[in-house]
């Protein structure tokens, strides 16, 4: 069997994007919502049996505390908050597994999702829908993979590579050196993906980088300028790549099984009317 794992914030927030406003009858814009269920459902349709979504029902996580610079909820539109709790119900109502994340994020919950199903020896392969670089971490040979439903690229570990420069185990230490302007921290001055897929290809780690700058594989000129930075900002290239790892230890299900989907429940029926009959606003 093939397990699912939809990074259900992305996908609101694609929706709600690339989608023009509908109102249903309270006034409140459900477009998003609509166009997540369908594509969870279609998924569904066109043979997807174990599937589970995570969502960030709270945008704030421990995160917070580690650097202040963390993304939060500031700045995003209400009218994309407001279909998160409406989401969750929906998809809920619809029969789908859903985790709402509050005091860790969705990618945390993927992450765990991920490594709980492949240590299931009946899954033949995970995946992980999202196209976030974060989860490239989890991703491991073959069986599980990260699939980006909107281009329908999927990367197993050959494409991790292929894409970084480095293995799936040295992302965290490729997003701290190079920072993840998504997530809000910053790197280190002077490391781009080039000079951080070129040393961490080789010694995989942070701490397997050797002071001896003469050692690198990358540009003698550059190689002491940011030989000195990595000294300069130890503490801070460690913080920012415990931000950068994703937990997988948060408890979602006791078994596989329980992602299987059984069909629809009674309340869906009304919540799709109440989708379906939303007036789309046209500009």
């Amino acid at each position: 069997m093939d397990v699912h794992v939809v990074d259900g914030t992305y996908e609101l927030f694609r929706h709600f994007y690339a989608l023009p406003t509908a109102r249903d009858e309270q006034g409140q814009d459900v477009a998003a919502v609509r166009g997540v269920v369908h594509s969870v459902l279609n998924m569904i349709t066109q043979g997807a049996t174990h599937v589970g979504v995570a969502t960030d029902h709270v945008i704030e996580s421990f995160r917070n505390d580690l650097w202040p610079g963390y993304k939060t909820g500031a700045g995003i539109d209400p009218a994309l908050l407001a279909q998160f709790p409406l989401l969750e119900e929906a998809l809920v109502a619809a029969g789908v597994v859903v985790w709402p994340m509050i005091d860790v994020e969705a990618d945390d919950a993927l992450a765990s999702a991920a490594a709980m199903a492949a240590r299931d020896p009946r899954v033949d392969r995970v995946v992980i829908c999202t196209p976030d670089k974060d989860l490239a971490q989890c991703v491991r040979g073959t069986r599980v993979v990260q699939l980006h439903r909107r281009t329908r690229v999927t990367m197993d570990e050959d494409a991790v590579i292929a894409r970084f420069g480095v293995r799936p185990s040295s992302i965290p230490d490729y997003l701290a050196l190079v920072g993840d302007s998504a997530d809000g921290y910053p790197g280190l001055p002077g490391w781009g993906a080039k000079s951080a897929a070129a040393v961490l290809s080789r010694y995989e780690h942070l701490e397997g980088i050797p002071s001896n700058w003469r050692e690198w594989q990358v540009n003698a000129v550059s190689a002491g300028a940011l030989s000195q930075t990595l000294a300069r900002d130890w503490d801070k290239v460690q913080l920012f790549r415990s931000l950068a790892t994703l937990r997988d230890d948060v408890p979602l299900f006791d078994e596989v099984d329980q992602l299987r989907w059984a069909g629809a429940t009674a309340a869906f029926a009304p919540l799709a009317a109440r989708l379906e009959a939303a007036v789309t606003e046209l500009t």
